[in-house]
């Protein structure tokens, strides 16, 4: 079992793609499917479940990504630690984040970084930055960039980069929520308001704790994942929705929505990296969060 299986299982486990997996990992797919079945081989149990359709963990798989991951993290470091010049560091890391934060802030910060650690090479997931923390702890990443949560989960550090609104918008056309609504949000005045929120999530979070407060059961429209699609949805007049101020600042549909001023506002979003604190002495990592500091 070495290093190079490890790396293909882990791979096809985050992609659930044969084809996609040879391709990101250049090999062919016979080679990516005997290096599979070698593994499983040897484990004695199935890691995939697969047909013609679609590729999906086996419970037995499930637990052998974070043995995988495990020990590809612990490779990495102490290849790093082997070395003689520690200036010159090498390798690979793994950045997820949302399409926003990608375009908002993650160009200055990688530029900074690249220029001080030419040879680290960047590897960028983008997706719905509720599931940042999420994918740190299930160690598909080596950082994340999200919303700080209410209670940070143990074995998770965090470091803030920026604070964004939250904010309640509408689209221009039609008017939504009246003036009356506004200043005296209530059960009776929201019941016919569509909603459009986050599946999941800290805005998820903070506006069902908002309407809770006002005695409000919404009638949601729809229920979506990522915050481009909220805006979308609402600049075509399908509802209200919740966003952090940051995705309007870089949305290309701002001109089509209005941004409520509901009282009392709800809690600010604290952006910034997510790591396990026990992989903070892994020098790539230690170079990437220190440089932020």
């Amino acid at each position: 079992m070495d290093s190079h299986a490890l790396r293909l299982f882990l791979s096809l486990a985050d992609n659930l793609h044969f084809g996609r997996t040879s391709r990101e990992q250049h090999v062919s797919p016979s080679a990516l499917s005997r290096s599979i079945k070698q593994l499983e081989d040897e484990l004695g149990a199935p890691l995939f479940v697969r047909d013609n359709r679609s590729v999906r963990l086996t419970r037995e798989g499930q637990k052998f990504r974070e043995y995988a991951s495990e020990v590809m993290n612990g490779w990495q470091a102490i290849r790093q630690t082997f070395m003689e010049d520690q200036s010159v560091l090498h390798g690979e890391l793994s950045l997820y984040c949302s399409v926003t934060a990608s375009y908002s802030f993650l160009y200055d910060i990688l530029s900074s970084f690249r220029q001080d650690y030419p040879r680290i090479e960047m590897k960028l997931h983008t997706g719905d930055p509720a599931k940042a923390v999420e994918r740190v702890q299930q160690g598909l990443e080596d950082l994340a960039i999200g919303a700080r949560p209410d209670h940070l989960p143990a074995g998770i550090d965090f470091q803030s980069i920026t604070r964004s609104e939250l904010r309640f918008i509408g689209p221009q056309s039609p008017q939504l929520l009246t003036e009356e609504q506004l200043k005296h949000p209530s059960a009776e005045s929201w019941k016919d308001v569509p909603m459009i929120l986050s599946e999941e999530g800290l805005a998820r979070v903070r506006t069902d704790r908002w309407l809770k407060s006002h005695s409000i059961k919404p009638r949601i429209y729809a229920q979506v994942s990522g915050n481009e699609a909220i805006v979308s949805m609402v600049s075509l007049g399908f509802g209200i929705g919740v966003v952090p101020q940051i995705v309007l600042d870089n949305s290309p549909l701002t001109a089509r929505i209005r941004i409520y001023d509901i009282q009392p506002p709800l809690t600010a979003y604290d952006i910034g990296l997510f790591a396990l604190e026990k992989r903070l002495k892994d020098p790539l990592i230690a170079a990437f969060w220190n440089r932020q500091q």
